[in-house]
């Protein structure tokens, strides 16, 4: 049994294990020379994240995907490079939006080069995504399309918030739906697809994408509380600072509501109050651990990616489903 990649993914078969390696590290080229500008600053800016590492969770689930096909079919690397590309521009503008001061253990762009820089560099990945994407054809120009009105529309239901009278929770599991499953839906859709899987399976990944993509994201939420900087690659509480609504505190909130327990009203408070100051940050960090909601959104973690298990029962036993198995597995390690 071999260790594929930082997720710790445990793949039983060497054949597939090199397989992966050796698809992953093309993506890795792939990103290099898709971050590549005349303008040396843009170079620089463009590869700063790619250069930080990340665990290429997206390219991993498209590499996977296409043992169901043919792995080596041309379309299925640079449509891995597609996803993280995409994604790598979203984590651009998303720090301008949080404001946030790390990213993947390095100085975000935002902090390094200022908003506007940031900006554009994210806008600048969407380009050199579209240039590559305009190569595998008609049907996956509309697939990306289609998922980056949902991951865009995600962000915007994000900060709007939920309208009057609609469950906050729930708002939020749409959210994440398009800000985060969409693009992981895509990733499974994307490496089946190019690998020419049965249709069937093409369906059946697509799922499996969305649901795990919201595990995933759900985990993130729980590192967000739980972890340190080492571990999460960014500050502890970002988005508790910035006021980013996560499942945690809206569990937290619900409870408030619906009980009035004085403590959780006390939490409350605490997270309607002035973050900036690392003191109180690090009072409502520490009363979040310990906090049963915290523990209620690592459930809920646990429970999507079952769902994403389960999504894969009509695939044939083979290396490659015992591996995307594994992967539900490893995303709720993260939280745990």
């Amino acid at each position: 049994m071999t260790v594929v990649g930082p997720f710790g993914l445990r793949v039983r078969d060497q054949a597939l294990e090199a397989d992966v390696q050796a698809g992953l590290a093309a993506v890795e080229a792939g990103l290099l020379d898709a971050t590549k500008s005349e303008v040396p600053f843009i170079t620089e800016a463009a590869q700063h994240l790619v250069s930080a590492g990340g665990k290429r969770f997206r390219p991993l689930l498209v590499m996977l995907a296409s043992q169901f096909g043919d792995p080596d079919a041309p379309g299925v690397v640079p449509a891995a490079v597609v996803v993280e590309l995409t994604h790598l521009a979203t984590l651009y503008h998303d720090d301008v939006m949080d404001e946030a001061d790390v990213r993947r253990g390095v100085e975000s762009a935002n902090t390094r080069w200022g908003n506007s820089v940031a900006v554009l560099t994210g806008d600048f990945l969407f380009a050199r995504a579209s240039h590559i994407l305009a190569d595998l054809g008609p049907e996956a120009v509309r697939i990306q399309a289609e998922a980056f009105e949902r991951l865009v529309t995600g962000q915007i239901l994000e900060t709007a918030g939920p309208r009057d009278g609609r469950d906050p929770v729930d708002h939020y599991m749409d959210v994440l739906g398009g800000k985060t499953g969409s693009l992981v839906a895509v990733s499974g859709r994307f490496g089946a697809l190019m690998a020419g899987a049965d249709e069937s399976v093409v369906d059946i990944l697509t799922q499996y994408g969305e649901r795990l993509g919201i595990a995933f994201q759900l985990a993130d939420d729980v590192l967000d509380i739980a972890s340190d900087s080492h571990e999460s690659g960014k500050t502890p509480g970002t988005d508790l600072r910035e006021g980013i609504p996560t499942l945690p505190v809206l569990r937290l909130r619900a409870r408030a509501e619906a009980e009035g327990r004085p403590d959780d009203l006390e939490l409350v408070e605490l997270l309607d109050g002035d973050l900036s100051d690392d003191d109180r940050l690090a009072e409502a960090l520490r009363r979040l651990r310990a906090h049963p909601a915290l523990e209620q959104a690592r459930r809920d973690t646990i429970r999507y990616a079952q769902e994403a298990r389960a999504t894969l029962a009509p695939l044939p036993e083979c290396y490659a489903k015992a591996a995307l198995e594994e992967l539900c597995d490893a995303v709720v390690h993260r939280a745990g």
